[in-house]
């Protein structure tokens, strides 16, 4: 949940920010956007069924990992015990508005899509598992071939320090969907704390070294670095914040 509210106040800031800082140059864009919006064929879909079809998918994904919770009663059990039927129900509801709304190509399009991503997600997920593992070891019962008491000493407790180095190595380093889930584990298994560790979630999805390449190319170097240090502090100050009060 933390990263999840996290996620939505971080880029909401980080895009405040940025439209703040370079205003000048965003209204020049908006004009140019505007005209380019005005060339361009009517949407196939209304707002609202685009909405709903997103929607849909997000509480597909929400209800397929809903976790057990510690209580033996109470709505969350309740929605636990129901949520494969839940997941199925959403999942037919979908499956109606792919048939309704949208076309064979565009149907074949996110087929080929999803399959080129599953081939190169599931290979790095196995991969980042491993390596994970290796280096870390298990978290709570031994230790890889990187010590404990090192990551402790950097990404241990919540000091500013700590979720800096956090969030400046998540801006670094490249996360591949998914791996940074047993690569936190390890971290945490290790003495990373939670502030930390989520200042760390939050950086690296949002930037890597490669990332910050292309973006650095595609905006230019003033935004690109501009955005990047952006990342770097707001994360810092998210996890600080988040492991002061939680």
């Amino acid at each position: 949940i933390a990263r999840v509210v996290g996620a939505v106040i971080f880029a909401l800031v980080i895009g405040l920010l940025m439209a703040f800082i370079f205003r000048k140059e965003e209204q020049e864009r908006l004009e140019s956007s505007r005209k380019l919006a005005a060339e361009l064929p009517e949407e196939k879909r209304t707002p609202l069924q685009t909405l709903s079809y997103f929607l849909v998918m997000i509480f597909i994904l929400i209800f397929a990992a809903w976790g057990k919770p510690e209580g033996s009663e109470g709505f969350w059990l309740v929605v636990f015990q129901v949520k494969w039927y839940l997941a199925g129900a959403l999942l037919i509801i979908l499956g109606l508005m792919v048939w309704r709304w949208f076309d064979k190509d565009e149907v074949s399009s996110w087929m080929d899509a999803t399959w080129f991503f599953t081939k190169q997600i599931i290979p790095l997920l196995f991969a980042g598992v491993i390596v994970a593992g290796f280096l870390l070891g298990r978290p709570g019962l031994d230790n890889g071939i990187i010590p404990s008491e090192w990551i402790a000493a950097v990404v241990g407790g919540n000091s500013l320090q700590a979720n800096f180095a956090a969030s400046l190595a998540g801006a670094l380093m490249y996360f591949a969907t998914l791996t940074e889930v047993p690569i936190l584990q390890g971290l945490i298994g290790s003495g990373m704390g939670k502030g930390p560790a989520l200042a760390l979630l939050l950086a690296g999805p949002a930037l890597s070294l490669p990332s910050m390449l292309v973006i650095v190319r595609v905006i230019g170097a003033k935004k690109g670095l501009t955005y990047a240090g952006l990342v770097v502090v707001m994360a810092t100050l998210s996890g600080w914040l988040y492991g002061t009060f939680f």
